[in-house]
């Protein structure tokens, strides 16, 4: 393959950072040159739920030299992302047509759950050294403008994350509004997010023994190596190296801050929240070490373009860690272990058999796995209500790794197995049909949950999905429900899904 040049771009709360990069199969992503502008955006949506009018022409100022810049470097293709500021905002659309006609470059919002995924690649793309910190039990701390995202990963398993928001130009806008004088700064900074801290740990951690810490921010990070904060040749730091870096910050004044850090006066009440957070996730969690990889947005992007268009080869399996965050959800909510992964076999054994007929690709698969992990969920509020139940905590809980409307999407499929599908639904109404009737005989198949099959097998013949059961049981109740099911089967596909049961004596 021949080198190309791909540039990408992060529309970020506090700054906007382009990192160019050549990328070969010989030599994966390299990158060649790095150009950030500060421009709060954060403060104005956070405070308003608008960007201004001025901060919206200064944006596309900026990203009109970005095209310059990219013109300059021949740039074959780009990503462009917005996080937080943008997808907050009332008029985000208006906003991202702004920047299209005055500036040609095409921005697309990242979900929550996305950025932090392409954070994560982020520190993927270090290789050898994030499979050897994953070894031990981590927590990664995503510390952005409008909120934290802690994620926990034992034995390089995710086991769970959680968005709080506590992002550093959200604590900042709320100091702002209280009017907080400096000696009290540490003290309300504290008093806010000591209780979410607290709350997290109670959840996720309890007696857990938090090895690491891999801190991925845009204030710190960048001053880790500039400051010589006892990093290693790794990116490791000891725990007790970054106490001292605290108390640095605390005994000198802003100016001397300024001067010894080599940071614009503006920038230190971002660089106390950013410090004060960091303090208090390692007393939480009373992590032995922290890892500061030094990676940003645009690391992340450049590492999924690798990904999608084979140019760099990924060891780390990042779709099972979806379907890790699945299954500790379903887990959460008291779900069968057992019939979720024969609910799981029995999906995936239909889908792969109709692949000429529906005509879906490896994401819906993806999509459809997760729903059949998740497909009774809901019991553990109502069984009476399962599918709102359902519904409800798929929508109410971070999948990192799936966008809003994936999300959406498994969450309906989940909610219709158990309810009359609504014909009037607009959310990829085609994708959530056809996964719908596959969970639905797919749950039809074990419809007394004791999962009687020992093996199942499925093709398309003259019309019909022929199901093959390997079971000596008794099938009587599994074949008298089984017809209302396969009826919406048969609506969205045009194909009778029929049962033969082959006994084994």
């Amino acid at each position: 393959m021949a080198v190309k040049t791909f540039a990408a771009i992060d529309v970020g709360s506090y700054e906007l950072c382009m990192k160019i990069f050549e990328a070969s199969a010989k030599n994966g992503m390299k990158e060649i040159d790095c150009i950030r502008y500060r421009l709060d955006l954060g403060t104005d949506t956070y405070a308003t739920g608008k960007i201004g009018y001025e901060k919206v022409e200064e944006l596309c100022r900026i990203l009109r030299e970005f095209s310059d810049i990219m013109k300059s470097y021949q740039v074959e293709d780009y990503r462009a992302y917005a996080t937080s500021a943008i997808r907050e905002t009332n008029n985000s659309r208006i906003v991202l047509e702004q920047i299209r006609v005055k500036t040609g470059i095409k921005i697309d919002i990242l979900s929550n759950s996305e950025q932090r995924f392409l954070d994560y690649k982020s520190v993927a793309s270090k290789g050898e050294a994030f499979a050897q910190i994953l070894e031990n039990s981590t927590v990664i701390a995503d510390i952005g403008g409008g909120s934290i995202q802690l994620s926990l990963f034992m034995k390089d398993t995710l086991v769970a994350t959680q968005n709080l928001k506590l992002g550093v130009l959200r604590i900042q806008e709320r100091m702002n509004r209280l009017n907080a004088k400096p000696a009290q700064f540490e003290g309300l900074v504290d008093e806010l997010i000591s209780s979410q801290l607290a709350v997290f740990k109670k959840l996720y951690l309890k007696d857990r023994d938090i090895h690491n810490i891999i801190i991925v921010d845009d204030y710190l990070s960048p001053l880790a190596k500039k400051h010589k904060l006892k990093i290693t040749e790794e990116d490791y730091v000891k725990t007790e190296s970054f106490e001292e870096f605290s108390q640095v910050i605390h005994k000198k004044t802003p100016l001397e801050i300024v001067k010894v850090l080599d940071i614009p006066e503006e920038n230190i009440p971002l660089l106390s929240i950013t410090e004060i957070l960091i303090r208090k996730i390692i007393h939480l969690m009373d992590a032995k070490m922290l890892w500061i990889p030094g990676v940003t947005l645009c690391d992340g992007i450049a590492y999924e373009y690798a990904e999608k268009n084979k140019i760099a080869v990924v060891s780390h399996n990042f779709e099972e860690d979806i379907i890790a965050c699945a299954q500790n959800i379903s887990k959460r909510y008291m779900g069968s272990k057992k019939r979720g992964e024969t609910l799981e076999k029995l999906t995936l054994t239909i889908f792969d058999s109709m692949k000429k007929v529906h005509g879906l690709g490896k994401r819906e698969r993806l999509l459809l796995r997760i729903a059949a992990i998740l497909h009774d969920c809901g019991k553990y509020i109502s069984m009476m209500n399962l599918a709102e139940c359902s519904y409800n905590i798929i929508m109410s809980t971070e999948i990192i790794g799936l966008s809003h409307t994936e999300r959406e999407i498994v969450a309906n499929v989940v909610k219709y197995n158990h309810a009359v599908f609504d014909y009037s639904q607009n959310i990829d109404y085609l994708t959530i049909a056809k996964l719908t009737a596959i969970l639905r005989v797919a749950n039809g198949l074990d419809r007394s949950h004791k999962q009687k099959f020992k093996d199942v097998k499925t093709v398309l013949k003259d019309g019909n999905l022929v199901i093959t059961v390997d079971t000596d049981e008794d099938i009587t109740l599994e074949k008298g429900l089984f017809e209302k099911r396969a009826e919406f089967f048969e609506e969205v596909f045009s194909v009778c899904p029929v049962i033969k049961q082959k006994k084994t004596f």
